[in-house]
């Protein structure tokens, strides 16, 4: 496994590989890997000859900066990590003068739309954050397939559109979220609980669930009624938002409409700990 400091000497090593016929993966991280970042790349060498894996700590997506100083850097051990897999996998690790040079800063992205509901709604320009470090990464890497789970839907929808109107020629594939036993969508920020309160937080997963059993039967407004109430008198836990919304628009639905498909999405504060999950409700 080869570790890059320098996007100059992956693209040479990449460019290689492509005069081979082998085709590329990639899976973009923050680093912290956990067993939900393993399945993505897992699933990316099923599908690929290689596997570019990036990990970088991005500044431009953290719209609060405490959060920016306590995400964990964990690059020893992401590396070993890596290794146990036994994969054909090339590693990225940048810095930020590497990436953005000495500006470092946002790009300003529209995204029909997509990038103002939810995430959007309480995380001031995050997503100008995630789509500037993407589209670099993208450009850098040039992967025939780009991975991205399913827990950060709202990401994985505007990752497509970045792509669409970007006229990228990589296909973008969604991965199942990985949950830890209890149901807990696994999460590099789950490492910043307590043993306590990471079982607290199963009550996140185990309410989604319940709303998934409701939506064949009651209103969305009745739902959201429920759910608040739910998260009222938690101990732990403290509802940011909650919403079922349209998996293409991700506009929050009011009523049912035939032949829709809808989500329902939830974030959550475990102290100082942001947590966020979403379910399918129909298929």
């Amino acid at each position: 496994m080869q570790i890059y400091r320098e996007k100059a000497a992956l693209q040479g090593a990449i460019s290689g590989l492509k005069q081979e016929k082998k085709s590329i993966g990639f899976v973009p991280t923050m680093g912290a890997l956990h067993i939900g970042h393993l399945s993505l790349v897992k699933q990316a060498a099923s599908l690929c000859d290689v596997v570019v894996v990036s990990i970088f700590i991005n500044p431009t997506q953290f719209d609060n900066p405490n959060d920016l100083r306590d995400y964990p850097r964990t690059l020893e051990n992401d590396v070993s990590l890596l290794e146990e897999l036994n994969l054909n996998i090339l590693v990225f690790a940048p810095n930020a003068q590497e990436l953005y040079g000495e500006k470092i800063e946002a790009e300003h992205f529209l995204f029909d739309g997509l990038e103002h509901e939810m995430e959007g709604k309480f995380r001031a320009g995050h997503f100008n954050g995630v789509g500037t470090v993407v589209k670099k990464l993208f450009e850098i890497v040039k992967p025939d397939k780009a991975f991205f789970g399913e827990k950060d839907y709202q990401q994985l929808q505007i990752i497509k559109k970045l792509t669409q109107k970007h006229s990228l020629p990589i296909e973008i594939i969604g991965c199942p979220i990985d949950r830890e036993v209890n149901g807990l969508a696994r999460s590099s920020r789950n490492e910043r609980l307590s043993s306590e309160v990471r079982e607290e937080a199963s009550f996140i997963y185990n309410t989604l669930l319940q709303v998934q059993v409701k939506f064949g039967t009651e209103s969305a407004k009745s739902i959201n009624v429920w759910v608040k109430d739910q998260f009222e008198g938690h101990p732990v836990l403290k509802l940011e938002y909650f919403e079922i919304a349209n998996i293409d628009t991700l506009k929050t639905i009011e009523t049912k409409e035939e032949n829709a498909h809808y989500r329902a999405f939830i974030a959550a504060f475990a102290g100082e700990v942001r947590l966020i999950d979403n379910i399918a409700l129909n298929y």
